[in-house]
Protein backbone atom coordinates (compact mmCIF):
# COMPACT_ATOMS: atom_id res chain seq x y z
CA UNK A 1 0.00 0.00 0.00
CA UNK A 2 2.80 2.42 0.88
CA UNK A 3 4.56 1.81 -2.44
CA UNK A 4 1.35 2.47 -4.36
CA UNK A 5 0.80 5.58 -2.26
CA UNK A 6 4.21 6.96 -3.12
CA UNK A 7 3.74 6.26 -6.83
CA UNK A 8 0.35 7.95 -6.91
CA UNK A 9 1.74 10.92 -5.04
CA UNK A 10 4.62 11.31 -7.49
CA UNK A 11 2.18 11.20 -10.41
CA UNK A 12 0.03 13.87 -8.75
CA UNK A 13 3.00 16.10 -7.99
CA UNK A 14 4.34 15.58 -11.50
CA UNK A 15 1.04 16.67 -13.07
CA UNK A 16 0.80 19.74 -10.85
CA UNK A 17 4.42 20.63 -11.57
CA UNK A 18 3.79 20.51 -15.32
CA UNK A 19 0.76 22.80 -15.03
CA UNK A 20 2.71 25.14 -12.75
CA UNK A 21 5.59 25.24 -15.25
CA UNK A 22 3.23 26.05 -18.13
CA UNK A 23 1.56 28.87 -16.19
CA UNK A 24 4.92 30.26 -15.04
CA UNK A 25 6.26 30.23 -18.58
CA UNK A 26 3.17 32.02 -19.85
CA UNK A 27 3.56 34.57 -17.05
CA UNK A 28 7.16 35.25 -18.12
CA UNK A 29 6.08 35.66 -21.73
CA UNK A 30 3.34 38.09 -20.72
CA UNK A 31 5.74 40.20 -18.70
CA UNK A 32 8.24 40.23 -21.55
CA UNK A 33 5.45 41.33 -23.90
CA UNK A 34 4.16 44.12 -21.68
CA UNK A 35 7.67 45.23 -20.76
CA UNK A 36 7.77 46.56 -24.33
CA UNK A 37 4.64 48.69 -23.77
CA UNK A 38 6.24 51.90 -22.52
CA UNK A 39 4.21 54.20 -20.27
CA UNK A 40 3.15 57.48 -21.78
CA UNK A 41 3.59 59.20 -18.40
CA UNK A 42 7.25 58.10 -18.29
CA UNK A 43 7.10 56.96 -14.65
CA UNK A 44 9.24 54.10 -13.37
CA UNK A 45 7.92 51.26 -11.25
CA UNK A 46 9.43 52.88 -8.17
CA UNK A 47 7.72 56.18 -8.93
CA UNK A 48 4.41 54.42 -9.54
CA UNK A 49 4.72 52.68 -6.16
CA UNK A 50 5.63 55.87 -4.32
CA UNK A 51 2.69 57.77 -5.83
CA UNK A 52 0.19 55.03 -5.01
CA UNK A 53 1.45 54.95 -1.42
CA UNK A 54 1.07 58.73 -1.17
CA UNK A 55 -2.40 58.67 -2.70
CA UNK A 56 -3.45 56.16 -0.05
CA UNK A 57 -1.98 58.27 2.76
CA UNK A 58 0.74 55.72 3.54
CA UNK A 59 3.96 57.44 4.53
CA UNK A 60 5.76 54.82 6.64
CA UNK A 61 6.45 52.33 3.83
CA UNK A 62 9.70 52.44 1.87
CA UNK A 63 10.08 51.38 -1.77
CA UNK A 64 13.37 49.56 -2.35
CA UNK A 65 15.06 47.58 -5.13
CA UNK A 66 15.69 43.85 -4.64
CA UNK A 67 17.87 41.52 -6.77
CA UNK A 68 16.40 38.96 -9.15
CA UNK A 69 13.52 38.62 -11.56
CA UNK A 70 9.88 38.42 -10.43
CA UNK A 71 11.13 38.65 -6.83
CA UNK A 72 8.77 41.53 -6.06
CA UNK A 73 7.02 41.41 -2.69
CA UNK A 74 5.72 43.46 0.21
CA UNK A 75 7.32 42.83 3.60
CA UNK A 76 4.90 43.71 6.43
CA UNK A 77 7.59 43.15 9.06
CA UNK A 78 9.71 46.14 8.03
CA UNK A 79 7.08 47.85 5.85
CA UNK A 80 8.96 47.78 2.56
CA UNK A 81 7.74 47.39 -1.00
CA UNK A 82 10.50 45.32 -2.59
CA UNK A 83 10.63 45.66 -6.38
CA UNK A 84 12.90 43.58 -8.59
CA UNK A 85 15.59 45.61 -10.33
CA UNK A 86 13.76 45.68 -13.68
CA UNK A 87 10.42 46.69 -12.16
CA UNK A 88 12.03 49.31 -9.94
CA UNK A 89 13.71 51.17 -12.79
CA UNK A 90 11.71 50.38 -15.94
CA UNK A 91 8.84 52.46 -17.31
CA UNK A 92 6.37 50.08 -18.89
CA UNK A 93 2.97 48.45 -18.36
CA UNK A 94 4.43 45.35 -16.71
CA UNK A 95 6.46 47.38 -14.20
CA UNK A 96 3.44 49.57 -13.42
CA UNK A 97 1.27 46.51 -12.79
CA UNK A 98 3.75 44.80 -10.48
CA UNK A 99 4.60 47.97 -8.55
CA UNK A 100 0.95 48.85 -8.01
CA UNK A 101 0.15 45.26 -7.01
CA UNK A 102 2.81 45.21 -4.30
CA UNK A 103 1.58 48.55 -3.00
CA UNK A 104 -1.85 46.93 -2.95
CA UNK A 105 -0.49 44.64 -0.22
CA UNK A 106 0.80 47.67 1.68
CA UNK A 107 -2.69 49.19 1.49
CA UNK A 108 -4.14 45.89 2.76
CA UNK A 109 -1.73 46.02 5.68
CA UNK A 110 -2.54 49.64 6.47
CA UNK A 111 -6.29 48.94 6.43
CA UNK A 112 -6.05 45.64 8.35
CA UNK A 113 -7.49 43.63 5.47
CA UNK A 114 -8.87 40.50 7.16
CA UNK A 115 -7.48 37.90 4.76
CA UNK A 116 -3.97 39.36 4.95
CA UNK A 117 -4.23 39.40 8.75
CA UNK A 118 -5.26 35.74 8.76
CA UNK A 119 -2.41 34.79 6.43
CA UNK A 120 0.12 36.66 8.55
CA UNK A 121 -1.01 34.76 11.65
CA UNK A 122 -0.50 31.45 9.83
CA UNK A 123 3.06 32.25 8.72
CA UNK A 124 4.87 31.08 11.90
CA UNK A 125 2.77 27.91 12.05
CA UNK A 126 3.34 27.04 8.39
CA UNK A 127 7.08 27.71 8.68
CA UNK A 128 7.28 24.92 11.26
CA UNK A 129 4.75 22.42 9.89
CA UNK A 130 5.13 22.64 6.11
CA UNK A 131 8.52 20.92 5.94
CA UNK A 132 7.54 18.17 8.39
CA UNK A 133 3.97 17.31 7.44
CA UNK A 134 4.69 14.95 4.55
CA UNK A 135 7.28 13.00 6.52
CA UNK A 136 4.86 12.61 9.43
CA UNK A 137 2.14 11.37 7.07
CA UNK A 138 4.55 8.99 5.33
CA UNK A 139 5.79 7.64 8.66
CA UNK A 140 2.27 7.18 9.97
CA UNK A 141 1.16 5.29 6.86
CA UNK A 142 4.20 3.04 7.11
CA UNK A 143 3.34 2.24 10.74
CA UNK A 144 -0.27 1.55 9.79
CA UNK A 145 0.94 -1.58 7.97
CA UNK A 146 1.90 -3.09 11.34
CA UNK A 147 -0.78 -5.08 13.15
CA UNK A 148 0.79 -4.19 16.49
CA UNK A 149 0.93 -0.41 16.17
CA UNK A 150 -1.35 0.21 13.20
CA UNK A 151 -3.79 2.34 15.21
CA UNK A 152 -0.98 4.49 16.61
CA UNK A 153 0.36 4.88 13.08
CA UNK A 154 -2.99 6.18 11.89
CA UNK A 155 -3.02 8.79 14.67
CA UNK A 156 0.46 9.88 13.62
CA UNK A 157 -0.65 10.10 9.99
CA UNK A 158 -3.69 12.16 11.00
CA UNK A 159 -1.40 14.53 12.91
CA UNK A 160 0.59 14.90 9.70
CA UNK A 161 -2.60 15.66 7.79
CA UNK A 162 -3.48 18.39 10.28
CA UNK A 163 -0.04 19.91 9.74
CA UNK A 164 -0.52 19.65 5.98
CA UNK A 165 -3.93 21.29 6.33
CA UNK A 166 -2.33 24.45 7.75
CA UNK A 167 -0.18 24.81 4.63
CA UNK A 168 -3.21 24.15 2.43
CA UNK A 169 -5.24 26.76 4.31
CA UNK A 170 -2.37 29.21 3.84
CA UNK A 171 -2.40 28.62 0.07
CA UNK A 172 -6.18 29.06 -0.10
CA UNK A 173 -6.15 32.26 1.97
CA UNK A 174 -3.41 33.60 -0.29
CA UNK A 175 -5.86 33.66 -3.21
CA UNK A 176 -8.16 36.47 -1.98
CA UNK A 177 -5.09 38.35 -0.74
CA UNK A 178 -3.46 38.30 -4.18
CA UNK A 179 -6.64 38.95 -6.17
CA UNK A 180 -7.60 41.84 -3.91
CA UNK A 181 -4.13 43.42 -4.25
CA UNK A 182 -4.45 43.22 -8.03
CA UNK A 183 -7.93 44.71 -7.96
CA UNK A 184 -6.70 47.60 -5.80
CA UNK A 185 -3.77 48.13 -8.18
CA UNK A 186 -5.89 48.14 -11.33
CA UNK A 187 -8.55 50.38 -9.81
CA UNK A 188 -5.92 52.93 -8.79
CA UNK A 189 -4.15 52.82 -12.17
CA UNK A 190 -7.47 53.44 -13.92
CA UNK A 191 -9.06 55.96 -11.54
CA UNK A 192 -5.94 58.10 -11.32
CA UNK A 193 -5.43 57.95 -15.11
CA UNK A 194 -1.94 56.59 -14.59
CA UNK A 195 -2.09 54.51 -17.76
CA UNK A 196 -3.70 54.71 -21.18
CA UNK A 197 -6.41 52.14 -22.13
CA UNK A 198 -3.85 50.01 -24.00
CA UNK A 199 -1.38 50.19 -21.12
CA UNK A 200 -4.19 49.26 -18.72
CA UNK A 201 -5.06 46.15 -20.75
CA UNK A 202 -1.44 45.04 -20.58
CA UNK A 203 -1.26 45.61 -16.82
CA UNK A 204 -4.53 43.75 -16.30
CA UNK A 205 -3.46 40.75 -18.40
CA UNK A 206 -0.08 40.52 -16.64
CA UNK A 207 -1.70 40.51 -13.20
CA UNK A 208 -4.24 37.89 -14.24
CA UNK A 209 -1.45 35.48 -15.16
CA UNK A 210 0.42 36.28 -11.96
CA UNK A 211 -2.70 35.38 -9.96
CA UNK A 212 -3.00 32.08 -11.80
CA UNK A 213 0.32 30.92 -10.35
CA UNK A 214 -1.21 31.19 -6.88
CA UNK A 215 -4.36 29.43 -8.09
CA UNK A 216 -2.34 26.47 -9.35
CA UNK A 217 -0.45 26.33 -6.04
CA UNK A 218 -3.70 26.30 -4.07
CA UNK A 219 -5.23 23.58 -6.24
CA UNK A 220 -2.06 21.54 -5.85
CA UNK A 221 -2.12 21.90 -2.07
CA UNK A 222 -5.78 20.87 -1.88
CA UNK A 223 -5.25 17.90 -4.20
CA UNK A 224 -2.24 16.72 -2.19
CA UNK A 225 -4.13 17.00 1.11
CA UNK A 226 -7.15 15.10 -0.24
CA UNK A 227 -4.95 12.42 -1.78
CA UNK A 228 -3.14 11.67 1.46
CA UNK A 229 -6.36 11.85 3.45
CA UNK A 230 -7.72 9.06 1.22
CA UNK A 231 -4.53 7.08 1.76
CA UNK A 232 -4.73 7.45 5.54
CA UNK A 233 -8.44 6.79 6.01
CA UNK A 234 -8.57 4.08 3.36
CA UNK A 235 -5.31 2.46 4.36
CA UNK A 236 -6.85 0.04 6.86
CA UNK A 237 -9.35 -1.44 4.41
Amino acid sequence: MIGTGYMGYYILIGAISIVSWLVSNQLKRKFEKYSKVHLRNGMSGAEIAQKMLADNGIRDVEVISTPGRLTDHYNPANKTVNLSEAVYSQRNAAAAAVAAHEVGHAVQHATAYQWLTMRSKLVPVVQVTSSLSQWVVFGGIALMASNAIGVAGQYIAIAGLVMMAFATLFSVITLPVEYDASNRALAWLKNKNMVTPDEYKGSEDALKWAARTYLVAAIGAIASLLYWALQVFGGRD
